[in-house]
């Protein structure tokens, strides 16, 4: 495509034939890169005064300035040269880097007398990276702070822009900026756009200046509005709701003297179920705020947000959507009080059965059951303590490594929780099914620490390896497994119903099997009254697993139900207590 890979020479290099440019260092490919580096192509374009077109031919340094030309005043005028070759490169997300770091550079370095022409090559720049069709390559950009550079970046450089004849309109499909000159006698001014989405329909959004805030001005100045569609899908959300951008995103660059405006988003999703919180980016913690914005009128279609414009803070708004999920101190208050309790019977569980370890394990079916019981005190113990890290390192904001890694581990220990559980299901049959078939105890162990933590590992490393890379493993906003975008939840919760499910088979198992007067037959009286006590443990605890569960869901699928959080919050908390109840404390040996 006539495109240029130029890269620093290198000894080791060994590749296309190139020639060396003496006083520059630089070796120059003729063959185009299927990764097109655009930051370099447009520096070393700049540095040849390049006015683009066809292959280079091999020969000595001058004849690469030569085929350049000698354009180099025009282009730095519009940046034109440059254009064909970034659109005609793949937004992958190698290039979207690229043109990203390129967009940063040339609004700290050229964005001195923003003309028309630049405005217009810098939005075709974005809008290249900005199309509905290309989002998704977004999610494997290395840099998660892409896109809040690039927010940044169109703003430092359209605040710049020069506005002929008192007004401005440079519209891209997906990037559209507007300017107007405004002093203290208008009245009242007001942005309107109208942009395409998705190939489905347009969207739209709408700023005003209120006429008392224009009061405020000391000189005539200007107003820059720029709007993105589908910027909002690039930013992560960082609030406490699984919270997604259902508006575009307007920029709006006033004089430091205006600080209140109002916004109008129209919705993207239009489901009545979806609460609106009116929010500005935080362009110092990158991050949405809520605290910049307040709603002042919602219905289906639309939302009003009056926001409080900071240049140095706040000067990007959109609208946050998620479903409605009840606040009560209720909740917090069964949190702490059960998580509290959970912890000390799971501590208590695990210490009583160190003192009677001895006395309540003299066969091999006692062993088995007190080994698995101590695995899942033990694993739900560790759960509840890295739940509780999880929330610190949510709200103290830590880097977002440790995030997924908190979540991996609570991933995987209440995965072990539910294996072990399934472990204790499948020694019922073991001891009911397969009455003169004894297994070794090593045979056991071996068995028992394969399914009860070898499945959960691989469970749990695959849905971080699969939903990572595209950032789609953690749920916004806090330490726990992502549900609205990738459903990354499933890998805890199919693997939990089915174990549920399959342990009530069980206990009907054990209900018809000791309903018959052959089971005593063939077995030692002293195993069968484990066995049956094994078989209680089970029949209360996998209930109780089960509701506790249950109403997980029930919660996700009616997320606006007190009722429903109030009883998972209560089962979920006192896991540990039941556990201790109906494991240890009601077994009379």
């Amino acid at each position: 495509n006539g495109a240029i890979c130029i890269q620093p020479c290198s000894p080791s290099f060994h590749g296309e034939t190139s020639f060396v440019c003496e006083d520059r260092k630089w070796q120059m490919l003729s063959d185009a890169c299927a990764n097109l580096d655009v930051q370099s192509l447009f520096q070393v374009r700049m540095l040849l005064g390049g006015a683009g077109g066809g292959k280079p031919g091999h020969g000595k340094p001058a004849d690469g300035a030569k085929h350049f030309g000698a354009g180099n005043q025009s282009c730095q005028a519009d940046f034109s040269c440059i254009i064909p070759d970034i659109l005609s490169s793949p937004a992958i997300p190698g290039n979207i880097a690229d043109i990203v770091k390129l967009l940063k550079n040339i609004s700290m370095l050229l964005s001195e007398n923003v003309t028309r022409g630049k405005m217009q090559s810098y939005s075709r720049i974005a809008n290249h990276i900005l199309n509905s069709s290309i989002i998704s390559n977004w999610a494997f950009v290395k840099d998660r702070n892409a896109g809040a550079i690039l927010l940044d970046s169109v703003n430092l450089f359209a605040g710049k822009l020069l506005l002929k004849n008192g007004s401005e309109s440079i519209q891209e499909p997906f990037i559209a900026t507007k300017g107007y000159s405004i002093h203290r006698n208008t009245s009242g001014k007001s942005f309107d756009f109208s942009m395409e989405f998705n190939s489905t329909g347009n969207i739209t959004g709408h700023v005003v200046i209120p006429e008392e805030e224009l009061l405020r001005l000391p000189r005539a100045s200007k107003a820059i509005s720029v709007a993105f569609p589908t910027l909002g899908a690039i930013l992560e959300t960082s609030q406490l709701d699984p919270a997604f951008v259902n508006g575009m995103v307007l920029s709006v660059l006033l004089p430091e003297e205006l600080q209140s405006i109002l916004l109008t988003f129209e919705k993207l999703n239009k489901l009545e179920q979806l609460g609106a919180q009116c929010v500005g980016w935080h362009s110092a913690e990158e991050r949405w705020d809520p605290r910049a914005c307040r709603v002042r009128a919602h219905n289906v279609t639309a939302v009003v947000c009056v926001c409080a414009h900071r240049r140095r803070t706040y000067t990007s708004f959109s609208i946050l959507m998620a479903p409605a999920a009840p606040r009560s101190s209720l909740l917090d208050y069964i949190t702490r009080v059960g998580l509290g309790l959970s912890i000390f019977s799971l501590v208590l569980c695990l210490v009583i059965e160190a003192v009677v370890w001895h006395h309540v394990t003299k066969t091999e079916i006692t062993y088995m059951r007190h080994f698995c019981l101590v695995n899942i005190a033990a694993s739900l113990l560790v759960a509840d303590v890295l739940f509780i890290l999880a929330a610190i390192v949510h709200n103290t904001a830590l880097n977002y490594q440790l995030c997924v890694a908190a979540t991996f581990f609570l991933h995987f220990f209440y995965l072990a929780l539910f294996f072990w559980m399934f472990t204790l299901g499948l020694l019922i049959l073991y001891g009911l099914l397969f009455i003169f078939f004894k297994i070794t105890r090593s045979v056991f162990l071996a068995a028992a620490f394969s399914i009860g933590y070898g499945c959960p590992l691989v469970i749990s490393i695959l849905t971080v390896a699969i939903t990572e890379p595209k950032n789609g493993y953690l749920r916004s906003g806090a330490c726990w497994l992502n549900w609205y975008e990738t459903k990354a939840l499933l890998a805890l919760v199919v693997p939990a119903l089915s174990i549920i499910v399959m342990n009530l088979i069980v206990v009907l198992v054990v209900v018809v099997k000791t309903g018959r007067s052959s089971l005593g037959d063939g077995c030692k009286s002293q195993d069968l009254s484990s066995m049956i006590r094994v078989s209680k443990n089970v029949a209360l605890l996998t209930p109780l697993l089960g509701l506790t569960w249950g109403f997980g869901l029930a919660t996700i699928i009616d997320s606006r139900s007190l009722a429903f959080h109030v009883v998972f919050a209560l089962l979920n908390a006192f896991q540990g207590f039941f556990i201790l109840l109906f494991g240890t404390l009601l077994d009379r040996k």
